[in-house]
């Protein structure tokens, strides 16, 4: 029994991790839409926007391995939320950089539904999100 109770002692603090983390992920969607002059969301859902579905879940995966650097290297829930909002800039910043620098055709592109573009912004998503999980386990 003792075992057993071992086991689950973390799980309050697995809850509330993993409720902020899901917190955090809504924050994201809402920061990257904002940030992006097309609505992922309806590109997908209405439209079946290939190129959109792509580059939106790259971004949602890179944010997710970034956050998840966070969790494992924040020593307290409010780190941890630092962290999160440092991530939720870094790939902000990555669909900038894309957009006003290498491509900046890009939302076009995605808006005609070009499955090369949306390809690129999940690779440049993924890996900020890598870059960005390592830089934070100083």
């Amino acid at each position: 029994m003792d075992a057993i109770i071992n086991s689950i002692s973390g799980l309050g603090n697995f809850a509330l991790y993993f409720g902020v983390s899901i917190l955090l992920l809504f924050v994201f969607k809402v920061v990257y839409a904002f940030v992006t002059p097309h609505d992922e969301w309806k590109l997908v859902k209405v439209h079946k926007n290939q190129a959109a579905a792509i580059g939106f879940g790259g971004a949602i995966i890179g944010f997710s391995i970034a956050l998840a650097g966070a969790v494992a290297n924040s020593e307290f829930l409010i780190d941890f939320v630092v962290w999160g909002v440092v991530a939720i800039i870094a790939q902000s910043f990555a669909f900038a950089l894309l957009r006003f620098t290498f491509m900046p055709k890009i939302a076009d592109r995605i808006d005609k539904n070009e499955i090369s573009a949306g390809t690129i912004l999940a690779a440049v998503s993924i890996s900020v999100g890598l870059l960005n999980a390592a830089c934070m386990s100083y």
